[in-house]
C-alpha cells in the first residue's frame, strides 16, 4: 500500500515523496481513512509507529479543502501535547507534510518569551500545536480564540493525564464547538483515558497498532546487575568497547544527569544532559545538536522522553531503573525506529530488582542478563538469583574496588559524535 491508496491529494504526496516517504505505518493505514471521512477517532499506538503523520496528513487535506472563513485566518486545528519537545516535533512535521500546502501553522509552549507567539497569532493561523499550560495563558489574555476549532487533537493522551493536565485541558475544550472532529492518541489506555474519551468524544471509532506496552521487536535488550558506584564506569567502558553511535541515557534525577555527563567528559565521551532546569532554548539546541551528530551521548531525565524523536537513535541506555514499568517501554522506544534495528541496556542495582521484576511482568519476558563483566555485584545477598544463570555470582571474596584490568579496547570506540552509516 502507498499513500495514494488512502486518497491523500497529490500536494501533500509530493511532500512526502521529498521527504522520503513512501509507504504509510499500520497506523497511518488504519487512521487516515476514518479521520477522511470524518469521524472521531481513538487510537492506541507506540510512539515510533508514524502517529504524528496519522493525524497531521489527514487534518491539513480536509483543512484545505474545506472553504475557509473570510477576513484573517481562524484557527480550525488543534493539537495538545505534554511536552514542549514533542510539540516542537509535531510542529516540523506538520511543516514538512503542509509544504505545498496554502496554511499557516504556528507552535506555542511555555520556557521561552511569548513575544514570537504573540506576532504570529495577531496575524492568523489555521493549525497551533500546544502545551496545555501556555494555551491557557494565551486564552486567558485574549490572544488565542479556539471557537472556531474544527478538528481537536489530544496527543499522548496518557502522559497528559499522568502529568496532570485533566483540569486544563477541560478549560481548554470548553469554547470549543461540540461538533468539532476529535482525535485522541495514546500508548495506552487507561481507564483515565477513556473517562476523558467518552466525555469529548462522539462515538469514536477505536484503533490499535501493534501491541499496547509491548517493546519494539527490533530492540536488542540486554541486562546489568552492577552496584551504584560502579554504574558511571560501566557506562564508560560500554561506550569504549561496544557503542560508538549515539547514545541516550536516562538517570533518575537532574543532579544525576549533570554528574553523568561530567564523568563522560573527563573520559573523552562527548555529551550533553537534558532536563526541567534546562531553558526552553537550551533544550531545543541540544536536542537540533544531538539530532545532527555533535556529540555522541544525550543524559536525560524521563521530562524529554516522550519528547525525543530521532529515527536513527542507536541505543537507549536505563542508567536507573524507572519507578513506572510503563515508562520502561517510553524509553527503550526511543530506539529502534523507523524499520531500524536498536538496543536497549538496563542497569540495576540491588534497590532496584523489584522495579526491575514489574517490568519482566509487564513485558512477560525477562531481559537477558550480561554476566560478564568488570563492575558485577559481589556479595551473595546482593546478586539477586535468576533462572538461566542470570544472579550467578562469581567465585571472588575480594571487594569490588571498581578498578579495571589492563585490557585492550576498540580503536577509535566511542569518542566522537559522528555516526557511522
Amino acid at each position: 500500500m502507498n499513500f495514494l491508496d488512502l486518497n491523500i491529494t497529490q500536494r501533500i504526496i509530493d511532500a512526502l515523496i521529498a521527504n522520503g516517504y513512501t509507504e504509510p505505518t499500520e497506523i497511518q493505514q488504519k487512521a487516515i481513512p476514518i479521520i477522511l471521512d470524518r469521524k472521531d477517532l481513538l487510537a492506541s499506538a507506540q510512539t515510533g509507529t508514524g502517529k504524528t503523520a496519522a493525524f497531521a496528513i489527514p487534518m491539513l487535506q480536509l483543512l484545505t479543502q474545506k472553504k475557509k472563513p473570510k477576513g484573517q485566518r481562524k484557527v480550525r486545528g488543534l493539537i495538545i501535547s505534554p511536552t514542549r519537545e514533542l510539540a516542537q516535533q509535531i510542529y516540523e512535521s506538520y511543516i514538512t507534510y503542509g509544504k505545498f500546502l496554502n496554511l499557516k501553522v504556528g507552535v506555542i509552549y511555555g520556557g521561552v518569551s511569548q513575544k514570537r507567539q504573540e506576532k504570529f497569532l495577531r496575524s492568523g493561523v489555521d493549525i497551533i500545536i500546544s502545551t496545555p499550560g501556555r494555551l491557557m495563558d494565551l486564552m486567558e489574555q485574549g490572544l488565542v480564540d479556539v471557537s472556531n476549532v474544527e478538528m481537536l487533537v489530544l496527543d499522548e493522551a496518557d502522559r497528559l493525564l499522568d502529568m496532570g493536565f485533566i483540569h486544563d485541558i477541560k478549560v481548554i475544550v470548553k469554547p470549543i464547538k461540540t461538533e468539532r472532529q476529535t482525535l485522541l492518541f495514546s500508548a495506552t489506555l487507561p481507564k483515565s483515558v477513556l473517562d476523558i474519551a467518552k466525555e469529548l468524544m462522539d462515538n469514536p471509532v477505536r484503533i490499535a497498532a501493534a501491541k499496547v506496552s509491548s517493546p519494539v521487536e527490533a530492540i536488542e535488550q540486554s541486562l546489568y546487575y552492577v552496584d551504584p558506584d560502579n554504574k558511571k564506569r560501566l557506562l564508560v567502558d560500554l561506550i569504549k568497547t561496544e557503542l560508538n553511535d549515539t547514545i541516550l541515557v536516562f538517570a533518575r534525577t537532574k543532579n544525576n544527569t549533570e554528574q553523568i555527563v561530567t564523568y563522560l567528559e573527563k573520559n573523552d565521551i562527548t555529551a550533553r544532559a537534558i532536563h526541567g532546569d534546562k531553558s526552553q532554548n537550551k533544550r531545543i539546541k541540544v536536542l537540533r545538536d544531538f539530532k545532527n551528530y555533535q556529540f555522541q551521548v544525550l543524559v536525560a531525565t524521563d521530562v524529554a522522553s516522550r519528547g525525543i524523536d530521532i529515527d536513527s537513535l542507536a541505543c537507549v541506555i536505563n542508567y536507573n531503573i524507572p519507578e513506572e514499568a510503563e515508562t520502561y517501554i517510553h524509553r527503550i522506544g526511543r530506539t529502534a525506529r523507523a524499520g531500524l534495528e536498536g538496543r536497549a541496556i538496563a542497569f540495576c542495582d540491588y534497590g532496584e530488582r523489584g522495579l526491575l521484576k514489574d517490568i519482566e511482568k509487564l513485558m512477560e519476558l525477562q531481559i537477558p542478563v550480561i554476566e560478564e563483566h568488570e563492575y558485577p555485584m559481589i556479595d551473595e545477598t546482593v546478586t539477586p538469583p535468576r533462572s538461566g544463570g542470570g544472579g550467578k555470582r562469581r567465585s571472588s571474596n575480594k571487594k569490588n574496588t571498581g578498578k579495571r584490568n589492563n585490557r585492550s579496547r576498540r580503536a577509535g570506540g566511542g569518542r566522537g559524535g559522528k555516526r557511522k552509516r
